[in-house]
């Protein structure tokens, strides 16, 4: 029997308030109760490069829900798109991905391609950021695009976000996607534009976020808005910029860093349980790089 994807879940009142599209009322979730796959990376295809090839074909050998983490497509030459770059590779898997803004969606002066593309699965268009259910976890997509959307303290998504957190038909536990991390390697470490969203997922008592933006993976202790560790309230923050762009240099670590890696292209696979989750870090052929562990949710 063919199972029945999970729905998008969408708040209609705030959407409203905001000047948002209705897309109607959310569908019951089919896979309450059991443990689901999430596999995640971002910075993917680029025409020309073979990476986003060798990332697909790991998701081939690989069941679970596909979010596809923003700069999923780099269109560098007139006539780049989704159907002719990110189509042959990642597109295979579009009936089982949800995608995320990127900046470089924008790369052709709005991100229409990227909503022709993915359609209902990118959420209303112009905004970008949407929930849905999967098993017992919330999953949270947002937009971190700050020139774009609202990011800020106060703005029309950070209300949307505050209120999907309070009215989540899933109490259990949450994980929140977008592109642009926190936190990051290099003499900066934190990214002031989506402080907003931490202050709220934090408050909420969500578990994990997952970032790319930087071309290299990184696992983070739980911390709190400002970087502090907080093992009891914080959140883990995964960045997985390893979709097939390519890889960049290592800069000075961030504090509370963890893990990282700058050798292997691949997919951070994340098994959602009711009460836990477990993290692997799955290399794509040839790479020698691996990173796994469990932890509880909040």
């Amino acid at each position: 029997m063919r199972r029945r994807l999970p729905s998008l879940v969408w708040l209609v009142a705030v959407a409203t308030a905001a000047g948002c599209q209705d897309p109607g009322p959310p569908s019951t979730d089919d896979a309450a109760g059991s443990s689901v796959v999430v596999l995640a990376a971002g910075n993917i295809a680029t025409c020309g490069r073979d990476g986003d090839e060798a990332t697909a074909a790991l998701l081939g050998s690989l069941e679970g829900t596909v979010f596809a983490a923003g700069d999923n497509l780099y269109p560098d030459n007139p006539g780049d798109s989704f159907e002719t770059c990110y189509g042959p590779s990642w597109g295979r898997h579009r009936d089982r991905t949800y995608p995320v803004l990127g900046n470089h969606e924008y790369d052709t002066g709005t991100a229409d391609p990227h909503f022709d593309f993915f359609g209902e699965r990118a959420g209303p268009r112009g905004l970008g950021y949407y929930s849905l259910d999967l098993g017992d976890w919330h999953v949270i997509v947002l937009n971190s695009v700050a020139d774009r959307v609202s990011t800020e303290r106060g703005g029309a998504q950070e209300a949307w976000l505050r209120h999907d957190l309070a009215t989540a038909r899933n109490t259990g536990c949450t994980l929140a996607i977008w592109h642009h991390p926190r936190f990051y390697q290099g003499p900066w470490n934190k990214n002031g534009n989506v402080t907003a969203f931490w202050d709220a997922l934090v408050a909420a008592g969500a578990d994990v976020v997952v970032n790319a933006h930087f071309h290299l993976y990184e696992r983070y202790a739980p911390q709190d808005t400002d970087g502090n560790p907080d093992a009891e309230n914080g959140m883990r923050q995964f960045t997985v910029g390893t979709g097939g762009r390519g890889l960049e240099v290592q800069l000075e670590p961030a504090p509370n860093l963890e893990v990282r890696d700058n050798t292997s292209l691949g997919v951070l696979k994340l098994t959602l349980a009711p009460e836990h989750y477990r993290w692997e870090f799955v290399s794509v052929a040839g790479g020698t790089f691996s990173d796994s562990g469990s932890a509880a949710c909040h």
